[in-house]
């Protein structure tokens, strides 16, 4: 059950509705979004419904929920959501409602080497149009720091992303990381191996920045958007859902995209989609053609990663762009029409039926 909280409502008014729910046995977990809170309920439904809770003073509706995660469905929230990342002048925005030339594309950093690539590729990011930036903090894929790792090098890169007017996205590996790299970023990225650690989801989400989640390592539709729940109910609805494709048995990419993802999150949940083109594939000639369907299929918004030296690149699972490739991406993110998502389906998230 879903209680929604009038836009004027007090913060009077949302301790007594937790107050109730506690009181018979329940859990309630609040989530404060950008123009209203909403309040996820746990436990006896039964009790729920004899609490009366719609006439409480601040209570602008209350929902009973079938999907298994609440805060992010859109059975009770059918209109889909845009995050904004940062504010003022370095702002950005991903999600059906987003707006100026560069909310399409988000390029990552996480390949650079040294501070001189760094900046290096931070225009080439600003250069093609991206709307924001992605850095790393840690590499857990391969085990070893990545640059720049934390501390000094944490905050050059938020000095970079500065100097060219761009919202930073951090990833975060470990729990204690997520206030540190809060202070910085404006967003906060969980990687795929990452996903699963309820104990990260809720520090993210504890974090008050938007979230980028990627898909868990052979997650389900559905069992990606209960990580996206847990991480709402520690108070973080903005969150934006990372397809990076998915392991199969062929040799000849890193993963398979899946590209049917993108509707089916649209119609089962109101969070915005991002595709990752570079990590989909890992083969520099296969980046562009899933860019184009992705945007055709209707994904919010489209990652890559960015490096001056492609070549130099030993990461064999990701595949970097520059100088006219990239370009050319820049030129797709502009030219290929925005496709709306989904209506909401009651299916969205169910198996197909055979």
């Amino acid at each position: 059950m879903v209680v929604v909280m009038a836009p004027d409502a007090t913060d009077e008014d949302v301790a007594r509705v937790v107050e109730r729910v506690e009181a018979v046995g329940g859990e309630a977990f609040v989530s404060r979004g950008r123009s209203r809170t909403i309040i996820g309920l746990v436990g006896d439904i039964s009790a729920f419904h004899h609490l009366n809770l719609r006439t409480l003073p601040g209570v602008a509706d209350v929902h009973r929920i079938s999907d298994p995660f609440k805060l992010v469905s859109r059975q009770h929230h059918p209109e889909r959501s845009t995050v904004v990342l940062g504010d003022g002048r370095v702002r950005a925005a991903i999600g059906p409602d987003a707006a100026g030339p560069a909310v399409g594309l988000v390029v990552g950093l996480g390949l650079v080497e040294d501070h001189h690539q760094l900046g290096e590729a931070a225009r080439m990011a600003a250069g093609a149009g991206a709307g924001a930036l992605r850095g790393g903090v840690v590499r857990p894929r391969t085990g070893r720091t990545s640059t720049p790792p934390a501390g000094r090098d944490l905050e050059a890169l938020g000095g970079v992303a500065a100097a060219i007017g761009l919202p930073l996205i951090v990833g975060v590996a470990r729990a204690e990381d997520a206030a540190p790299a809060a202070a910085v970023a404006a967003g906060l990225r969980v990687g795929a191996r990452q996903a699963g650690d309820e104990e990260l989801l809720a520090a993210v989400g504890e974090a008050g920045r938007p979230v980028l989640l990627e898909r868990p390592l052979g997650a389900t539709i559905e069992e990606w958007l209960l990580a996206a729940e847990v991480v709402a109910q520690r108070g973080a609805l903005q969150i934006v859902l990372l397809e990076r494709g998915v392991r199969s048995a062929e040799p000849r990419t890193s993963a398979t995209v899946d590209l049917a993802a993108v509707p089916l999150l649209q119609a089962a949940s109101h969070l915005p989609v991002l595709l990752d083109a570079s990590r989909a594939a890992g083969r520099a000639e296969l980046v562009l053609p899933i860019a184009r369907a992705a945007l055709a299929i209707g994904a919010d918004a489209l990652h890559v990663e960015v490096h001056p030296a492609p070549e130099q690149v030993v990461d064999e699972a990701v595949w970097p762009l520059a100088g006219a490739p990239l370009r050319e991406l820049a030129g797709v993110v502009r030219r290929v029409p925005r496709v709306d998502g989904p209506r909401r389906s009651p299916s969205a998230a169910d198996e197909p039926t055979r």
